[in-house]
């Protein structure tokens, strides 16, 4: 497993590698340049800015050195935390980041808190008691929460929860503190979709788990019913699942865009969203290279997780 695991490491550090480098080059480009020159010097707009300016702009940020020397020093700060200053915001990148990241970071802890032990639950109960009515009733929920887009549920949560009952505020802003109120909006959104998902993917291998015949076997042997489940089925069961909910925490990155926006939530996904629409360069490379690193560890630990509950990998 550890072979593996490193393996995977070193795999996924390419990966990082070869995509920094992309990503340096589309942003290094002078279509982007430009625009950062604008803004720091103070014009407005790049068709004003003259060539000789430009080219005084590009020899005082030392931007005219060879490709590599710069990619080189660019990921050298990188690494050390120094990712560059927002035009918008008029503050460190590494700082706007570690504010939305925490922000998204609580509101993801609470996704996988409340997803993990109900999706699990519900999917197992419904693949061991596949065709009853307890299953087409689960199976139901799964199938309507996850064929509606979120920003629909996001609308009628709005509207039931917030506009129409006043239990919850409709936005997410906190600009009186931090409150859990404000957080179930966004939390709920977010739950009823990957908590459907989960329920299917659960039910489904539960139910393949039930009508093997090594669990006939067991059965036939007069086994109790609780080990034959939890000491036979669960394992192989939970496979796909558990490995999905670890790439759920890409999904998640991507989800949260639309969540957070909508809700006003101080997060990564509302600090991108806000990058995008002001040509915020240096926020929006920073913002990439972080998406593609959590895309890359959730593999990763989704790799690891698969080795680890299937006994066939381990060993080979």
């Amino acid at each position: 497993m550890g072979t593996l695991v490193v393996r995977r490491a070193a795999q996924m550090l390419l990966i990082m590698l070869t995509v920094s480098l992309l990503l340096f080059a589309v942003f290094d480009s002078d279509q982007f340049r430009k625009k950062v020159a604008v803004a720091e010097l103070g014009g407005f707009g790049v068709a004003t800015l003259s060539d000789s300016d430009y080219q005084d702009w590009l020899q005082k940020k030392g931007l005219n050195q060879p490709f590599m020397a710069r990619y080189g020093q660019w990921l050298g700060d990188v690494l050390h935390g120094e990712l560059g200053h927002s035009l918008e915001k008029d503050v460190a990148v590494s700082t706007l980041l570690k504010q939305s990241l925490a922000n998204t970071a609580v509101l993801a802890f609470f996704v996988f808190l409340i997803m993990i032990p109900v999706a699990l639950t519900l999917g197992v109960l419904a693949g061991m008691n596949e065709g009853s009515a307890l299953d087409r009733i689960i199976s139901f929920f799964a199938v309507f929460t996850t064929s509606i887009p979120q920003i629909a549920t996001a609308v009628l949560l709005t509207v039931v929860l917030a506009l129409g009952l006043g239990w919850v505020p409709s936005k997410s802003a906190m600009t009186e503190g931090w409150s859990f109120r404000e957080l179930v909006l966004p939390l709920a959104t977010l739950l009823l979709y990957d908590v459907g998902y989960i329920v299917r993917m659960t039910r489904a291998g539960m139910a393949e788990v039930m009508g093997s015949h090594y669990i006939r076997t067991a059965v036939l042997k007069g086994l109790p019913h609780w080990r034959v489940i939890l000491r036979h089925a669960l394992r192989n069961a939970l496979i796909v699942p558990v490995t999905l909910i670890f790439l759920e925490l890409n999904g998640l990155l991507s989800q949260v865009v639309v969540i957070e926006v909508f809700f006003q939530y101080g997060g990564f996904g509302r600090m991108l969203f806000d990058a995008a629409n002001f040509g915020d360069i240096q926020v929006l490379q920073a913002a990439t290279l972080v998406a593609v690193c959590v895309a890359v560890v959730s593999q990763l630990l989704s790799d690891a997780a698969y080795v680890v509950l299937n006994p066939r990998i381990r060993l080979s």
